[in-house]
């Protein structure tokens, strides 16, 4: 018996301190036991065994001493190098079984071996040959809450062997049972026994300390009795496994790919049996993310339909127009003289005055009124306005000051309704007109029709026969390059103060106002994005809150991963997971909805324009809202301590 397989030395554990009183429970305990050794420690309620088996099992820490595990100090084994110790080296049998209480018969038994990276048809195999052995075989899909005590013992004795039980810890393996699953559970014990397991059971109960080959009796925290090594152990049995644990070998560990699978299974399964919790959780992050897609799509769509109304009377236009700063000289008038004048300024290709005024139009004995204009025959070209039918007057038309007139389809709707308008007589404040032709619909692009509630004339014939005012209301100037519009724009108000001797007129283009509706929309829009973000947010935060509330009820949980062998960041990663497939499912769903919203809106006529960039962000949006708000609930059930965590609740 050269190197003991464990070893304790003045071990001593106290509890408390600082603020509380310090509570010593273990007084400088020493004992060695050797691999293949049958060992019970007995003792009262209180007498310290339950705590010695934690600190066995390396779930706990000493106070002080020393603890030689194949003689390597575990004081300087690090939290993951005990995960490993435990995952490899032990196997625990809990009197209250401790199994996690979502998972079948088989995947308790498969959680070690998950943490020990063994593929999934091999510890499925594995799981469902020693379930068997143990008289489980129609057990394997059957929860803790379908089984007996007995059979949950014998579950957990499966568990404990999964990754080979080389030292099974069992703890009152038989006080929660009735005494027949009690004499069937010590009857597995001494078959592993036999089998050369080392087996160091923790019992009050003299009668089934009697079935070990050594016991070791523990009083108020010291040992008080101990019958000694037992000599018909087979010394070296396994020797192979000390000289690897002596040498600091690794097994195989978990991969990421594998430990991401196992986690999504797992986090998928608890968020279907807490369907109801979950629905509520993801109820903040699918409005959050929908809001956005449909907030994005309304500003978008909006932004887009003011966009096109605007470029839809030429992009490239400037406008001008009298009112400026003063209005005491020249009438603060814009003259036809004047538009001439601006025809010879370079990069000018077309002017166009535009005398405008209410007029009455009768047509039988109906009477309309719309507005009237007076225009050129560039009027087409000046304004991208179209006729819809019939022709524009020419500009003979416009020298002889013919009495002709295209009118809107507004006008038209309503005094020729389904009859063709096209060569009848109507009158214009009492003077007689032939209608030549109806303009293109301009207002339907924003279903308000007000654009087309107008007529336009000869601007000769409107001047002199309707208005009595020879004087245009404003003059369209159209650029043969529109990257030249600001030189051409300051060349124009040059000339136009050369001419008036002071600004009584006023400029504006078409592109500036086109810019600072765009820039208007996408403050909207942002507007809009930042209050659906708030949804989110808040969704965000209702994500951690139900992650702080399933880490407080699954602290037993934790406990049992962590003493089959679960590293920090296993349960780092095992609540994250479940934050961002929380966070992936409401992201998912609020697209959809988004979607579908937004597709209802478009039916009730709301301009939307869907951006792929704005669904995908808002969806990694989502994701980073669970993985943010879900690290510190994770982070917290990872930092638990394992004997705390399982005696939570």
């Amino acid at each position: 018996m050269s190197t003991p397989l464990i070893e304790l030395d003045a071990i001593r554990k106290a509890y408390g301190g600082g603020d509380a009183p310090e509570v010593e429970v273990l007084h400088g305990v020493s004992l060695t036991i050797h691999a293949g050794e049958f060992v019970a420690i007995v003792g009262s309620s209180g007498s310290g065994k339950s705590t010695l088996m934690h600190l066995l099992g390396c779930l706990d820490r000493p106070t002080s001493g020393q603890y030689r595990f194949c003689g390597v100090d575990v004081a300087g084994l690090d939290a993951d190098e005990l995960a490993w110790l435990r995952r490899e080296a032990f196997g625990f049998v809990f009197q209250g079984y401790h199994l996690i209480a979502t998972e079948s018969a088989r995947e308790n038994v498969e959680v070690p071996a998950i943490y020990a990276g063994m593929p999934a048809a091999e510890r499925e195999a594995r799981a469902t040959a020693l379930l068997s052995r143990l008289g489980l075989s129609a057990r394997h899909d059957y929860r803790p809450n379908q089984l007996s005590g007995g059979q949950q013992q014998r579950v957990s004795i499966a568990r404990a062997l999964m990754n080979g039980g080389r030292i099974i810890l069992a703890d009152e393996p038989t006080g929660a049972l009735d005494s027949q699953s009690g004499i069937e559970v010590m009857a597995l014990l001494d078959e592993l026994a036999a089998a050369g397991h080392t087996l160091i059971l923790i019992t009050h109960d003299r009668a089934v300390a009697a079935r070990a080959r050594r016991v070791i009796e523990v009083r108020d925290g010291r040992v008080v009795a101990d019958s000694g090594p037992d000599a018909s152990r087979a010394d070296g049995s396994d020797s192979g496994w000390l000289e690897q644990m002596a040498d600091g070998s690794r097994t195989r560990a978990a991969t990421l790919a594998g430990d991401m699978r196992e986690a999504c299974r797992a986090a998928w399964r608890v968020m279907w049996i807490n369907r109801f919790r979950t629905a509520l959780t993801l109820l903040g992050i699918v409005i959050g993310v929908a809001s956005v897609i449909v907030m994005l799509a309304v500003g978008q769509g909006s932004k887009q339909r003011v966009l096109e109304q605007l470029s839809a009377f030429g992009a490239n236009n400037i406008y001008l127009g009298p009112n400026g700063d003063s209005a005491r000289q020249n009438g603060g008038r814009v003259t036809l003289e004047d538009a001439a004048a601006i025809r010879t300024v370079p990069n000018v290709a077309l002017v166009m005055p535009y005398l405008e005024g209410q007029v009455v139009i009768r047509y039988g004995n109906l009477d309309y009124r719309a507005e009237g204009g007076g225009v050129s025959s560039e009027f087409p070209q000046a304004l991208n306005w179209k006729t819809a039918r019939g022709m524009f007057f020419s500009a003979e038309d416009e020298r002889t000051m013919a009495k002709v007139v295209v009118i809107g389809e507004r006008v038209r709707d309503a005094l020729f309704k389904d009859d063709d308008p096209l060569g009848r007589r109507v009158l214009l404040d009492k003077v007689p007109f032939q209608v030549i032709g109806v303009l293109a619909s301009k207002g339907a692009q924003s279903g308000d029709s007000d654009e087309d509630n107008r007529v336009v004339l000869p601007f000769s014939t409107a001047s002199s026969r309707l208005y009595g005012n020879p004087y245009p209301s404003w003059l369209t100037i159209g650029l043969a390059d529109g990257a030249k519009l600001q030189e051409t724009e300051a060349a124009i108000d040059a000339l136009m103060l050369e001419r008036h001797r002071q600004r009584d007129f006023r400029m504006f283009n078409a592109a500036s106002r086109i810019a600072a509706q765009a820039a208007t929309s996408d403050t909207l829009s942002l507007l809009l994005a930042l209050i659906a973000a708030v949804s989110l947010l808040v969704g965000g935060i209702g994500v951690m809150n139900i992650m702080l509330m399933t880490v407080r009820e699954r602290t037993r949980e934790i406990g049992i991963r962590m003493a089959t062998g679960a590293r920090q960041r296993d349960i780092l990663r095992q609540f994250l997971t479940e934050a961002v497939l929380v966070s992936l499912v409401g992201g998912l769903a609020g697209v959809l909805i988004g979607l579908l919203v937004g597709g209802v809106l478009v039916l009730f006529g709301l301009p939307l324009i869907f951006s792929v960039t704005a669904m995908v962000g808002a969806f990694a949006c989502a994701l980073l809202t669970g993985l943010v708000f879900g690290y510190m609930p994770a982070r917290q059930a990872a930092r638990l301590d394992p004997v705390v965590a399982l005696a939570g609740e």
